[in-house]
């Protein structure tokens, strides 16, 4: 049974009768484009299969009650709180996710009177594929329905307003400083494309991507080692990318050309530099991807992915051992190309590789992991799919 058909069938035993609505968003990949989101840059990435529902009936006494299907299999109730309540740090714990989603819509205006929710997810958490951001963006549009304001209504919101409204949930309310990479991700990506997305100006343009249509396939390797956004050092970061752009006097590390930065590098403190490398080399990385794309180049986007994981691991610092392990072990056992992929510290990387190849490179990260004692990691391979969208 697929999330939606969970959940609609769940919230019929929990309330006694149907929803009104079932809406869906999916985890993502981003192919490359890592921390420049938040930098006013560039991104890649596109939708998994992997989704996340949200089953609502809207209620009159302004309560948001909401519960989740548990990987134990089990409904976790949360206790109902009133929207006008609503306030960071009220609500806390996991039901903070959906309830500073009630938040952002009830402080933008949005006349939400109540409503019941059931959420069933299968994005995989804590492995750096969005699973928060799936479940934010389908609570958003379940609770704009309830308003009469959901996508292809009157008076509906646009993706990037909603896209806009789950970030500050997410940074406001659940203390996660993530830029606009995952929500536009989820709400925004078709089947068989990649999201070229230009953060500053909102530009987006879906770039065809069938690796399968030229014998390749993109493998994600999750290494079961968590990570969050809110207690990692994606934090600490963000705010050095800032204030590098404050010392430039720019107005992000956008603006840094990656023919700059010969130039740029002195004038910032020595723990600096390395971060502002990674922002303007990394926009490069992704607009010469694009370019391939285009033209149908997908081998050649191997060696972009072996730099972008470099630069992640080395100028950045967010990679993991777990990380590196997968990347070095893909791509000696004859991956095209291997990064980290999401915000590091943990979660998967991902790995070009010939479709005939793959169960040999998968065996040889589970030895390499195997090898060292560690947990055995989780594999699949990442089929581009359809953003979010109305079930029922």
């Amino acid at each position: 049974m697929n999330p939606a058909d969970r959940a609609a069938a769940l919230f019929a035993d929990e309330h006694g009768g149907a929803p009104s609505a079932v809406w869906s968003a999916p985890g993502r990949v981003n192919l490359i484009g890592e921390h420049t989101d938040y930098n006013d840059g560039f991104v890649l990435p596109f939708a998994l299969p992997h989704r996340t529902a949200v089953a609502v009936r809207p209620r009159p006494d302004r309560l948001l009650s909401v519960a989740t299907l548990g990987s134990d299999g089990r409904l976790h109730r949360a206790s109902p709180v009133n929207i006008d309540e609503l306030s960071p740090g009220n609500p806390t714990g996991w039901v903070a996710y959906p309830a500073g989603v009630a938040w952002a819509l009830r402080d933008a205006g949005f006349p939400l009177e109540g409503a019941d929710l059931i959420i069933v997810g299968e994005v995989p958490t804590g492995a750096g594929l969005s699973s928060s951001h799936a479940l934010e963006c389908a609570v958003a549009l379940a609770l704009l329905d309830t308003a009469h304001q959901a996508p292809g209504e009157p008076n509906a919101p646009s993706l990037g307003d909603i896209a806009r409204l789950v970030q500050r949930a997410e940074n406001d309310f659940a203390g996660a400083p993530t830029g606009l990479l995952d929500q536009t991700a989820s709400l925004a990506c078709t089947a068989e494309h990649a999201l070229f997305f230009d953060v500053r100006s909102g530009d987006s343009e879906q770039i065809p991507f069938d690796p399968r249509g030229v014998g390749l396939e993109l493998l994600v390797i999750d290494t079961r080692v968590k990570h969050s956004h809110s207690e990692s050092g994606y934090g600490q970061r963000r705010h050095g990318c800032e204030r590098a752009a404050e010392l430039l006097g720019l107005k992000a590390l956008r603006d840094v050309a990656i023919g700059d930065l010969a130039a740029t590098l002195p004038k910032l403190p020595e723990e600096l530099r390395p971060l502002v490398r990674h922002v303007a080399t990394e926009n490069d990385r992704v607009l010469t991807t694009v370019d391939e794309l285009r033209v149908g180049r997908y081998a050649e986007i191997g060696p972009l992915l072996n730099a972008s994981h470099a630069s992640l691991r080395d100028d950045y610092r967010v990679s993991s051992p777990e990380l590196d392990l997968a990347v070095d072990s893909a791509l000696a056992a004859g991956a095209l190309g291997a990064r980290m992929t999401g915000g590091g510290f943990g979660g998967s990387a991902i790995a070009l590789v010939p479709v005939d190849h793959r169960p040999g490179i998968e065996r040889a990260i589970r030895d390499a992991f195997d090898g060292r004692h560690l947990a055995a990691p989780r594999s699949f391979t990442a089929v581009p799919s359809a953003g979010a969208g109305r079930d029922r």
